[in-house]
């Protein structure tokens, strides 16, 4: 795809490209033509830290010598004003921008009773916050030159759930509603806005701990699927080769592309004389309860080996 040039002369943005699967979005969308701005913030898994702009100036060394073009951007996304400033470097270097790839994050895992009140508020900042300061400083350039793409990282700890990551569950699926939402206000505008669930080895897949043989596992599988495996579906969501495409929420695996079904309701129940607890017990649940889902993890639904 990438030597098709499908990104010739569009501008993209990509949060958290200084590593992993940012990095490989940035090189790819490079390679399909398109003129990248590579941010990374340069702090740890966990969001300690920061200033450190060596990744993002590396992945650019990379682009621009292989022929591409890109600039670097060390700012925040997890601030309104510094999220402004990314865009800000699209607009200032490029004179546009046409896509916006939010995948900057971080991981604070913990199991519930013991997750603090730090851990949560930040993983929703950079993960679901993020997302919103970095797509609306885009919002009115999208407006005004009547297009442009949005691609939103979640994750499956939100769509089908994990043990340890209540935090990044919620921001994740946070995120699909914004997505949803963006989509809807914005297709008069012929603006985009779609979902990836990544599965790939990185950094913050890295911090996970392999307590166990079960996770032991997982983490071996992980670690088969390289980020350059994501990136070509976020390089074809950014193009115009998906301008039919939006509100969508997509995986990425090895070598497979899942599209993910969306909350509809599957089962409903009437009485003519409203509910009361007792009825509700007695009538409601029992009609419904065949179809209630039980507690899996996303290695109970998608337990194969990558493909």
């Amino acid at each position: 795809m990438a030597s098709e040039g499908c990104l010739k002369d569009r501008v993209i943005v990509v949060t958290g490209a200084g590593r992993g699967i940012g990095r490989a979005i940035a090189l790819l969308a490079a390679e399909a033509g398109g003129k990248v701005v590579v941010n990374d913030l340069g702090g740890a898994a966990d969001g300690e830290g920061a200033g450190d702009r060596s990744a993002a100036e590396s992945v650019v060394d990379e682009i621009t010598k292989a022929g591409g073009i890109a600039v670097a951007n060390g700012d925040s996304v997890a601030e309104a004003v510094s999220a402004n400033r990314i865009v800000q470097t699209a607009i200032d270097n490029f004179g546009r921008v046409d896509c916006v790839v939010n995948n900057a994050g971080i991981l604070r895992d913990r199991i519930f009773h013991r997750m603090s009140v730090v851990d949560f508020e930040m993983v929703i900042k950079v993960h679901l916050l993020g997302s919103f300061y970095v797509a609306r400083a885009a919002a009115p350039y999208f407006k005004d030159q009547n297009g442009g793409s949005f691609i939103h990282f979640t994750s499956t700890s939100g769509l089908i759930g994990n043990l340890g990551q209540s935090n990044y569950a919620a921001a994740k699926l946070g995120i699909v509603g914004l997505s949803k939402g963006i989509a809807m206000d914005m297709a008069r505008f012929n603006v985009r806005s779609n979902c990836i669930a990544p599965f790939a080895w990185s950094r913050l897949i890295g911090t996970i701990p392999t307590d166990s043989e079960e996770t032991a596992r997982r983490v071996e599988r992980l670690q088969q699927m390289g980020p350059e495996k994501v990136a070509p579906l976020a390089v074809y969501l950014a193009s115009d080769l998906s301008k039919k495409v939006s509100g969508q929420i997509f995986a990425s695996r090895m070598n497979e592309i899942y599209l993910f079904n969306q909350n509809r309701p599957i089962r409903s129940a009437h009485r003519s004389e409203g509910w009361t607890p007792e009825t509700i017990a007695e009538h409601a649940i029992p009609a419904m309860e065949s179809n209630f889902f039980p507690l899996n993890r996303t290695s109970d639904i998608i337990g194969w080996d990558p493909i």
